[in-house]
């Protein structure tokens, strides 16, 4: 178990003993199944841990040219890319870093498949389509929402374009278990499955919750043979991002004032609004380690940032014992989409990038100053 004492405060903290706990429930349903299993990277990019990852996983996905560079350099294994939109300055260099290219219509097939083909000969293209079905439980993370810009749907569909394509690609899920795809896939095989004997690859996007304990698992990599099955064994893909980090460690702060304005208020050296913003946009509680509901405890507190947003607060906890300055608070498993989505507002210290490793040592592979705050500003 990590050593929090070892843990200089703000700072993220893989275990790698955990992240690879994940990375063989992963590895398992692509034994198991016949799929195939990418990274996505828009949802865990800490490419120091990519030697690791890469030893379970077939490669990344990247959502632009930034991410498919990465996912090349840092693993080098294959790298998938799909955007809303490609630039057509950057078009060609995607292309030469990726081995699959996923568009988001048809305009965008017609406008760069010759320039992608062109750089790449050897690339495998194919097209989101939106199957007009999802249960993602927040709209802002839901796909298939009403109006949603991502994927065509049947309506806006050009058969004739699958003539220089190989695969399909759907993104309908969000932190969702094996039911929520069954439905998907429903929806998906009566809209466009007259096409799918003239694809290579099927990808069925991320949002599976695979490495979450209730997950079905089993049932998962049922859905998977049956639809191999019913589809010639067509080569399936999925790429889960927060499954790959979940659960995988915490982000530890410390105490640096605490305050009174008709309660105790706990001032700390993280923030809401800058490093872990998820728990703003979803919104979702994060858990504290040692900590209860407020008044679940005999001593309750509002933990805030270090920042002049008022808002920047991650919630009211309370705790056994009171509070005092040099604490360290620990909010769990704060490795997939919070740092990816971290940022340098307010010029405040961002959190330090650690591994606890497998030998229990920690490892900072990462720190951050002054230079990195004023380098994303001119």
């Amino acid at each position: 178990m990590l050593d929090i004492s070892q843990v200089p405060t703000p700072c993220y903290v893989c275990e790698e003993a955990l992240l690879e706990r994940n990375l063989k429930i992963l590895d398992r349903v692509q034994k198991e199944s016949g799929a195939k299993i990418l990274l996505a990277l828009k949802g865990f990019a800490m490419w120091s841990t990519f030697d690791l990852v890469g030893k379970y996983l077939v490669g990344t996905s990247a959502s632009g040219l930034h991410e498919a560079r990465l996912g090349r350099e840092e693993m080098g294994k294959e790298v998938h890319t799909y955007s809303p939109a490609f630039k057509k300055e950057e078009i060609e260099e995607i292309a030469r870093l990726s081995d699959h290219l996923v568009f988001n219509s048809p305009a965008q097939v017609r406008r760069f498949l010759r320039k992608a083909k062109t750089a790449n000969p050897a690339i495998s293209c194919g097209i989101r389509v939106n199957p007009e079905f999802s249960s993602a439980p927040v709209d802002l993370y839901n796909p298939c929402g009403l109006y949603s810009r991502l994927g065509t749907t049947i309506a806006n569909f050009d058969p004739e374009i699958l003539d220089e394509l190989d695969g399909l690609h759907f993104h309908a899920l969000c932190e969702q278990n094996v039911d929520a795809l069954e439905g998907v896939l429903e929806a998906f095989e009566a809209k466009f499955g007259e096409y799918i004997p003239q694809m290579k690859w099927i990808n069925f996007g991320g949002g599976h919750h695979i490495t979450r304990k209730d997950y079905d698992i089993d049932r998962l990599i049922e859905v998977i043979r049956g639809f191999k099955a019913r589809h010639d064994d067509v080569t399936v893909y999925l790429e889960p991002g927060e499954a790959v980090g979940w659960q995988t460690g915490p982000l530890v702060a410390s105490v640096l004032d605490i305050v009174h304005n008709g309660m105790d208020i706990a001032i700390l050296d993280v923030s809401a609004e800058a490093h872990m913003p998820d728990t703003l946009a979803m919104p979702y509680r994060a858990e504290v380690r040692g900590a209860g509901e407020p008044g679940e405890k005999p001593y309750t507190y509002r933990l805030g940032g270090n920042t002049c947003l008022a808002g920047d607060i991650m919630g009211d906890y309370s705790f056994d014992e009171p509070l005092k300055i040099g604490d360290k608070i620990v909010f769990e498993d704060q490795i997939h989409y919070t740092m990816v989505k971290s940022t340098t507002f307010n010029g405040v210290q961002h959190p330090s990038i650690a591994i606890w490793t497998k030998e229990k040592r920690l490892k900072i592979v990462r720190t951050f100053g002054y230079e990195d705050f004023k380098n994303r500003l001119s």
